[in-house]
């Protein structure tokens, strides 16, 4: 079960809370839709700037670089600011970097227009968190998380299927345009319908817990996000990952026993907190393998076309997007526990079932398992954040601008973590399947296909090895993938809270003493 709250009703909103948190999700709703436009379009950039892949791969990067160095202030600036000043100030600043994107005349502009966006959309999530917990009720908080939780599963899902259609029958500088509408509805909407919270002016930054974890985030972020590319051993990649765990080490030092550190760790030995943050890193981890997978498997193995994937996806996301508010409703009655346990369970063999893809897997089969997926996703990602938040506002409720902040970044290097991770597997996966069936091919064979078909012949077959051997890679990288779902399925036992014992009557106590 959660952790008990106070079940006094919070007075940050100018009107209803629940008018208030319109405002709020709509923030949340545009960071994260600019991302997952851009994710399709990297292809149509390389073009119209004449770059690179490597290149432009930096629109994505560099946003996330920016975003994970920024996250942990959100917490201080918001309690030094107020929440709702600094809410406004990260959307004019994401909107500023937007309207630079569009704006845009090389590769380069683009890149440092990303990163300006990044600094702004990084702590939106965070801090919308946080802002939920000022406004709402105790009792009502699972239900507004679940509501609140909608605008990070559907953004992802449309995402695709808009970029495909603004690409084609518009112009690429739409992908941003399009955000800024959003991003100034969020800003006036904030700004009329929340108080602002209090503030506490007199305190001083921590530059030693920024720098230290801005270099420990950032480092790591980077490694996991280039990889692939400039090789796992590589000294640049092993330098980076050398430089983050050794930054996190000074960190723990230097921030241990501070009365007022950036990242507070001590909320770490909150155990229902911690428990959260390890058991949702973990789904984060099972979750993203089919955020990338999928995509990846309709395009170059079936040949489906952004757009139609995207339309493909829909009814995964409107699952999700269904299934949240209700689990947040649920939370609110029944704990974490029982839809904890639903959630994952079907999130975990639904994953497991995706390794039988083939290269002729009917969508039917495939959208079939993805909306069961994404009602497992829509039930039990939300109650597990908001099972640790709710521990931290039961013990501490002035650090859970800090709490926030901490979650959020861990949840970040996971899913970061977890898409590096996959990709290698997959990688390897299909150069070892691709080698199996070359040698399976005897040379009667190929000289017999050569005969018929002439050389082209051998081409075509190579390629519908190359193809099959990836299809098979994507679905053992699902079969990873479910790994750490199956795990988090015990974890969630361990949030059922112990009943203490209760006193001994006086009168069997006096029994005891007199036996």
């Amino acid at each position: 079960m959660a952790a008990a709250t106070a079940s006094t009703p919070s007075q940050e909103s100018a009107g209803s809370p629940w008018l208030a948190l319109l405002a709020i999700i709509a923030g949340a709703f545009v960071a994260i839709l600019n991302n997952s436009l851009i994710n399709v379009a990297l292809p149509k950039l390389v073009n119209v700037f004449g770059s690179t892949t490597e290149r432009i791969q930096w629109v994505l990067t560099g946003y996330m670089l920016a975003s994970g160095v920024i996250i942990p202030i959100s917490g201080f600036m918001g309690d030094k600011l107020g929440y709702k000043k600094f809410m406004i100030i990260a959307l004019g600043v994401f909107t500023g970097g937007t309207a630079l994107c569009a704006v845009a005349w090389s590769d380069t502009s683009l890149i440092i227009a990303r990163v300006i966006a990044g600094l702004g959309g990084g702590v939106i999530m965070p801090l919308s968190m946080t802002l939920v917990y000022k406004i709402m009720p105790r009792e009502q908080i699972g239900t507004a998380l679940g509501l609140w939780g909608i605008s990070a599963m559907v953004a992802p899902a449309v995402g695709p299927t808009l970029s495909g259609y603004l690409i084609e029958w518009l112009n690429w500088r739409f992908l941003f345009i399009v955000t800024i509408p959003v991003a100034l509805f969020a800003i006036v909407m904030t700004w009329v319908l929340l108080k602002e919270t209090e503030r506490q002016e007199n305190m001083k930054f921590d530059w030693g817990g920024f720098i230290l974890t801005s270099l420990s985030a950032g480092t790591l972020l980077y490694a996991l996000s280039n990889g692939k590319t400039a090789g796992w051993t590589s000294f640049e990649i092993v330098s980076l990952f050398f430089i983050s765990f050794w930054s996190l080490v000074f960190l723990v030092y230097v921030e241990t026993g501070k009365e007022k550190p950036l990242i507070n760790l001590s909320l770490l030995r909150n155990f229902h907190y911690t428990l959260s943050i390890i058991t949702g890193s973990l789904v984060m981890i099972g979750m993203y393998g089919g955020v990338f997978l999928t995509p990846l498997f309709l395009q170059n193995i079936q040949g489906v076309s952004p757009i139609d994937t995207g339309i493909l996806l829909m009814p995964q996301a409107i699952a999700m997007a269904i299934m949240m508010p209700i689990s947040g409703k649920l939370f609110d009655k029944v704990g974490v526990v029982p839809i904890g346990l639903v959630g994952i369970t079907l999130t975990s063999v639904m994953s497991y079932e995706l390794h039988r893809l083939t290269a002729t897997t009917s969508h039917e089969w495939l959208n079939l398992i993805l909306t069961i997926r994404g009602i497992g996703i829509g039930l039990c990602m939300m109650p597990l954040s908001t099972v640790g938040m709710n521990a931290i506002a039961a013990t501490a409720p002035k650090e859970m601008g800090n709490a926030s902040s901490l979650s959020n970044l861990v949840r970040q290097v996971a899913a970061s973590f977890g898409i590096a991770v996959l990709t290698t597997i997959m990688q390897n996966r299909a150069s070892l399947h691709f080698d199996h069936m070359r040698e399976s091919v005897t040379l009667d064979a190929a000289s017999t296909v050569q005969a018929y078909y002439g050389t082209s012949g051998i081409s075509t077959l190579a390629g519908m090895m190359q193809l099959d051997a990836t299809a098979r890679a994507i679905g053992d990288t699902f079969l990873v993938s479910s790994i750490p779902l199956f795990i988090s399925i015990p974890l969630v036992l361990l949030f059922i809270q112990r009943k203490k014992a209760a006193p001994p009557q006086p009168e069997i106590a006096k029994e005891r003493e007199e036996a």
